[in-house]
């Protein structure tokens, strides 16, 4: 009982540090509180000599530090209340309620063994506990002895997470743990492949293996939402946390999100107790003498370790220190002060140098307008892309600091994922999922890689595209218009799905605002609407008719900027205009696509491009309409204008060749153009 006691200690000097620290923080509490934790550390060694056995129950949480919204919260309820009724059909159970930003995932599981009424009165006390337990939060999961809830603001039903896996074990040890692992090891792998592989195991394994004079029982289970190779990959992760928290213990089990096993010198899972006396194996005349010795070894290993954890927190908020320096008070940097949290993914300097090879050329994936990209391997195994800014670029800095606060708040899996940051000194990188198949403009504009963007792929590519743009406009929190759409700034996953990327130069609107004026312009030629080039005048239809000349060009293989036909035509969009009127638009077809796209889905998406791209933006549907007419051609209203013979004024005197003169105008002086934002 006396380790209970330490364990309450414990909670309450974690309680006291993170009050000392928040302290600290505001200056107004400093060392005197040093004494008085050093005095709990001794106090609680102390403790620790006379300690007997204390097993920490159930149940087990995990709860995110962010708070979810009152409508959230209301469909979070609804959500949980479905689970009960639904546990006395089902040992698993996966749903989501609510609508857009305010929808909330969810699923429950119960360990297969058990009845389908105690998975029911499992799953309702569950959700008492993690009402009490996490409120408020945006995600949590929470295990009970034989079942576990788990829900989410972000969709993670079908998608494997091990991270943050929770082990506990019992304290009695094995007197051959090395052994004694090796043959748990070897059952939980064959019962890892039954469960995954084996159709009618349903995700679910038991097995027992003889050791010595005992009898070693074996549990796994997966929730059912998962893949069988996902299954297996989430066990084999559970496995290999067991050295870390368990290893030689008489029993263990491991807990994560997406998957549960455990092992016992008892048949827990036929309903059989366990004993709390050491194991019948163990040597009965020296037990006095081996609880002694365990005792003082326990105590002395808490001691270190709660020394060791004194230690960290020093260092750790050194480290924090240091990092609040960089990033709070860092002078080209302001509006970060007060945004960005403990909690932020931000990336230490010397990592990404690790992770680059220090910034080898051989890992570089390009050049852009903020400065080199470089590909990376975090730590963790996990493959980044490294956007590493140019210490001359003064746009960069501003378009650093946009890409920070606005992609940190949005989510959607047409959205490339800011994975972290980092500032250090006159450093400043951005870190991004690392998509393999790199952007869509290497792909689109390069005969011997177009062959690879099929039919499908490309009507893939436009219907992801119109998504991720109607989140930005309609579907996020905020209502954001990009300004710089181009194929280079669209990312292809491993499956050739699309990921809209930079966000340097995105705005914000506020309220029912539909559009802005600004005397700066910022974006690339080619994809500029007229009224913004010529008149500083953006909205959503800005981006409209950049995503209209993206959809032109994925359909062609053709690049919009680069392209001269005529004198008539010389531009790609009066060019598919005049094809579209005179009813050749099936000539418009990238040759390389063949037959193997129906003519009325080509014709479909040249109508949708040519709508997007007309000289008045009132004409131009809003990308919701976008999206439906894509799933429905009779959905397409009206036949669309003539586009604007071209976007700016060329310099008649200039003697280059149409398609490629530089404009008059101050704005459009490159392909790529970065000028400072209003």
């Amino acid at each position: 009982m006396a380790l209970c006691f330490v364990v309450l200690l414990l909670s309450l000097a974690d309680k006291r540090v993170s009050t000392w620290e928040e302290a600290e923080r505001s200056k107004k509490i400093r060392s005197p509180m040093i004494p008085k934790y050093i005095e709990l550390v001794i106090l609680v060694c102390s403790l620790s000599l006379v300690s007997q056995v204390c097993y920490a129950d159930p149940p087990y949480e995990i709860c995110s530090s962010h708070e979810n919204g009152s409508t959230f919260q209301n469909n979070l309820n609804n959500l949980l209340q479905s689970l009960p009724s639904n546990a006395s059909a089902s040992k698993f159970y996966n749903t989501s309620y609510g609508n857009a930003t305010e929808r909330v995932y969810g699923l429950y599981m119960c360990l297969d063994f058990i009845s389908s009424k105690a998975c029911q009165n499992c799953i309702a006390t569950t959700i008492e506990d993690i009402l009490k337990l996490c409120p408020q939060s945006q995600e949590a999961v929470l295990w009970e002895e034989s079942c576990q809830i788990r829900y989410s603001n972000t969709n993670f039903i079908g998608t494997l997470n091990d991270t943050g896996n929770i082990g506990k074990d019992n304290v009695q040890n094995v007197s051959e743990p090395h052994k004694f692992q090796s043959s748990v090891n070897q059952m939980l792998s064959n019962l890892s492949s039954t469960a995954a592989f084996n159709v009618s195991a349903n995700m679910y394994a038991t097995g027992e293996a003889p050791f010595g004079d005992e009898t070693i029982y074996a549990l796994v289970q997966c929730t059912r939402d998962l893949s069988a190779n996902d299954c297996s990959k989430c066990l084999k992760s559970a496995m290999r946390d067991i050295p870390s928290c368990c290893y030689g213990s008489i029993g263990a089990r491991v807990l994560s999100r997406s998957c549960y096993l455990r092992y016992e010198f008892y048949p827990f899972y036929l309903g059989a107790t366990g004993p709390l006396s050491p194991s019948p194996h163990t040597n009965q005349g020296k037990n006095s003498k081996v609880w002694i010795i365990t005792g003082i070894a326990v105590a002395l290993v808490l001691c270190l370790a709660i020394i060791f954890i004194y230690c960290m927190y020093f260092i750790r908020n050194k480290k924090t220190h240091k990092r609040d320096e960089a990033v709070f008070h860092h002078p080209d940097f302001p509006r970060l002060n007060g945004v960005i949290s403990e909690d932020s993914p931000y990336i230490d300097f010397g990592s990404l140098c690790v992770a680059t090879k220090n910034f080898s050329d051989s890992n570089k994936l390009g050049q852009g307008g903020f400065g080199p990209v470089y590909k990376g391997i975090l730590s963790n195994e996990q493959e980044v892309a490294i956007k590493r800014l140019s210490t001359c670029s003064e746009q960069g800095s501003e378009e650093f600091i946009n890409e920070v606060l606005l992609i940190m708040k949005l989510q959607h899996k047409n959205l490339v994922k800011l994975l972290g940051f980092c500032v250090d000194e006159e450093e400043k990188l951005l870190v991004y999922e690392y998509l393999p198949n790199g952007s869509l403009d290497v792909l689109l504009f390069d005969p011997n890689e177009r062959a690879k963007l099929v039919w499908t792929k490309r009507l893939d590519i436009i219907d992801g595209l119109a998504r991720g743009i109607l989140y930005l406009h309609e579907d996020s929190r905020l209502k954001i218009i990009h300004r710089d759409l181009k194929a280079s700034n669209v990312l292809l996953d491993s499956d050739m799905n699309p990921k809209i990327s930079d966000f340097g130069m995105a705005k914000i609107f506020a309220g029912n605002e539909g559009e802005a004026n600004t005397a700066t312009i910022v974006g690339t030629y080619g994809y500029m609407a007229p009224e913004y080039a010529m008149e500083g005048l953006y909205s959503i239809k800005s981006d409209v008719f950049a995503y209209g000349v993206l959809v032109l060009e994925i359909i062609t293989g053709k690049h919009n900027a680069g392209f001269f036909h005529s004198k008539s035509t010389p531009s790609l969009l009066t060019y598919a205009w005049h094809l579209w009127n005179e009813g050749k638009g099936l000539e418009l077809k990238d040759p390389l696509l063949g037959d193997s796209c129906q003519e009325d889905e080509f014709l479909r998406c040249m109508n949708i491009g040519l709508l997007c791209v007309q000289e008045d933006a009132y004409d131009r549907p809003s990308m919701s309409s976008v999206v439906l007419m894509l799933k429905n051609e009779s959905a397409i209203v009206g036949q669309p204008a003539r586009p604007p013979f071209s976007v700016g004024k060329f310099n008649d005197n200039d003697g280059l060749h149409p398609h490629s003169r530089q404009c008059s105008i101050t704005f459009l002086t490159d392909s790529d153009i970065l000028l400072p934002r209003d």
